[in-house]
């Protein structure tokens, strides 16, 4: 079995791109998106790529690449195509390997199947990544049920955002699920800046 990490989001938007940057750089992992969206706007694996100092070689090529910045099931339908759950096998490296998820846990991939339902086949624990501003613990606490509701391993959650200590502390507390650490804003995103935060703030051991 592939040893990995998936990393997913409370919502679209909560710096789980950039989260896994730092954490693949860290983890000297491979990093694999099966699904970008909106690549007019930028692809994921290219930001990744730049922040995380990892090889080429380590940046393995979406299953799927998709112009419309829309959920998966809208976006390839967009271009006349259905998204198959048989071409998103993980995919066989050596050490780490971590898997970034498109949007949230309930964004559908095709009009049978939700990202949430893709994570539960593939048996690999889930990093959460949230927001620290209002309306998180909500969301992150829906999550983490959704997750429990599939028996999805739940690695922990990692914040993104500013400090807000209450906030993390219940959702961690309320949703009986590990903090992780927080990831600070960044004014300016270089690689070496983005290694220095996740040092700072995240224990590398605690993802192996």
């Amino acid at each position: 079995m592939t040893q990995g990490l998936i990393v997913t989001g409370t919502d679209t938007g909560v710096g789980k791109t950039v989260f896994s940057a730092a954490l693949a750089g860290a983890l000297q992992a491979t990093y694999w998106k099966p699904i970008q969206c909106g690549l007019a706007e930028g692809g994921d694996r290219e930001r990744v790529e730049a922040l995380s100092a990892l090889p080429p070689n380590r940046i393995l090529p979406e299953a799927y690449r998709l112009q419309m910045p829309a959920s998966p099931h809208r976006a390839a339908e967009a271009e006349g195509i259905e998204i198959s759950l048989s071409k998103l096998a993980l995919p066989k490296v050596e050490g780490p390997l971590v898997v970034e998820g498109a949007g949230g846990l309930m964004v559908p991939i095709n009009r049978q199947a939700l990202m949430i339902d893709l994570f539960a086949s593939w048996r690999l624990p889930v990093v959460l990544v949230a927001r620290t501003a209002l309306g998180t613990i909500n969301h992150s606490l829906l999550s983490i049920e959704a997750l429990n509701g599939r028996n999805i391993p739940i690695l922990g959650v990692a914040f993104v955002g500013e400090e807000i200590a209450d906030t993390e502390r219940t959702i961690a507390e309320m949703g009986n699920v590990r903090r992780l650490g927080r990831l600070p804003l960044i004014e300016t995103l270089t690689p070496a800046r983005l290694a220095d935060a996740f040092a700072a703030h995240f224990r590398a051991e605690d993802f192996r």
